[in-house]
């Protein structure tokens, strides 16, 4: 891959035609229709759709989990689907941080270990303990996760993406598995990420009002981006009504 630098472009990722199609056993399933969409560097941008309409299929795509039937994912102008598995790896590992609905922390380290885990594989990681503090848990540093909340852990696991120091963070349904007040701590922890660190965040969400906190609001329907919008003024976390 290349250096991490987006040249003049102001886009983080771009994706042009993006088809993806399941087989099933001897039906081919359409998941993907010809996605094109444009991540703007520096903001949170929320792409919204029902289940089923294959955002998670795009997110494991522009993450480099998965690989498009068709079309092409740009990232630096470099064209993602024509890399190897070694490319692949290398592009997750440099460029990538992931966090999911369901933290994935390891049970039996501490938080601070936890994240210290993904800044063994990273190109130029910031410091874990700094992660941490950034997400609000220096107190928590070596608590074990059964010691933590459900909004603490996925805290930590924000900490391990940022402490990669990605090009792009990519959430899946972050707040999928916590309540609605816990569901606003994480929100306002990535928000606070997007503004402080001026990280690209990508999050796939089925919650309507989730797109209010959003620079660009992309809408999946039936495999393709439907529409794209733009908030010229974006709400917080406590504003929003589930």
């Amino acid at each position: 891959m290349s250096e991490r630098t987006c040249g003049e472009t102001p886009y983080a990722l771009e994706t042009n035609g993006v088809r993806k199609t399941f087989r099933m056993g001897e039906v081919d399933v359409p998941v993907l229709r010809g996605v094109d969409m444009k991540v703007h560097k520096g903001e949170l941008t929320v792409i919204l759709g029902a289940s089923g309409s294959g955002k998670s299929t795009l997110l494991n795509i522009i993450g480099g989990i998965d690989r498009p039937s068709e079309g092409s994912v740009l990232f630096q102008g470099e064209d993602l689907s024509k890399l190897d598995d070694a490319g692949l790896t290398e592009y997750r590992r440099r460029h990538i941080g992931f966090v999911f609905q369901f933290y994935n922390l390891v049970p039996t380290l501490t938080a601070l270990e936890n994240v210290e885990v993904s800044t063994e594989v990273a190109e130029t990681p910031m410091s874990s303990k700094e992660a941490l503090k950034l997400v609000g848990l220096e107190d928590r540093m070596e608590h074990f996760p059964s010691q933590l909340s459900g909004g603490q852990q996925q805290r930590v696991a924000i900490a391990r993406a940022i402490a990669k120091n990605p090009s792009l963070m990519l959430c899946d349904e972050p707040t999928g598995a916590l309540d609605a007040q816990t569901g606003q701590l994480v929100l306002r922890t990535l928000m606070d990420v997007n503004a402080r660190l001026g990280a690209t965040i990508v999050i796939i969400t089925h919650a309507a009002p989730m797109t209010g906190l959003a620079h660009r609001v992309v809408k999946i329907a039936n495999g393709i981006a439907a529409e794209t919008t733009v908030n010229e003024k974006r709400i917080a976390p406590e504003d929003i009504v589930w």
